[in-house]
């Protein structure tokens, strides 16, 4: 069995790819099935969040590259700048995972939140691609705040 404890963001051609999630990118020790079926056991000494392309690096130096997964994502967009950072807010203030560019927001399905998003006016497309949202931002700041 293949062995990684180690992460890196470039190196040599890769011995294999794994295909995995948004959420599946979030690890510290999980098993893993390469493309080719191999079984990789990932052992890191902290948890981390692997971007598409980002490599694990076996025992031996070799390289698997990871491969963001297609998933089922709702794009949303709104009819102004403002009215989308407006949007933006909204699902800050609910901790939601977001990916932002420059005309839309990207984020996990959920029904709750598409009914408060067609209640602010977005405009909400169901699509299937990579998902990478933003990472979060801990200032190491205690975070005490209410919510309604």
């Amino acid at each position: 069995m293949l062995h990684a404890t180690t992460t890196a963001q470039t190196g040599p051609i890769p011995y294999d790819i794994v295909v995995l999630t948004a959420d599946e990118r979030h690890l510290r020790r999980r098993m893993l099935v390469l493309q080719h079926g191999e079984h990789l056991f990932v052992d890191l000494p902290r948890p981390v969040r692997l971007s598409h392309g980002d490599r694990l690096v076996l025992e031996d130096g070799r390289h698997v590259e990871i491969i963001a997964a297609e998933e089922p994502l709702y794009e949303v967009r709104a009819v102004t700048p403002e009215a989308l950072a407006r949007v933006a807010w909204h699902l800050g203030n609910r901790h939601t995972r977001v990916e932002i560019s420059d005309r839309a927001l990207t984020l996990q399905p959920d029904h709750v939140l598409m009914q408060m998003l067609i209640g602010l006016g977005a405009w909400i497309s169901t699509i299937d691609a990579p998902f990478e949202p933003e990472p979060p931002r801990l200032s190491g700041v205690p975070h005490h705040h209410a919510h309604d």
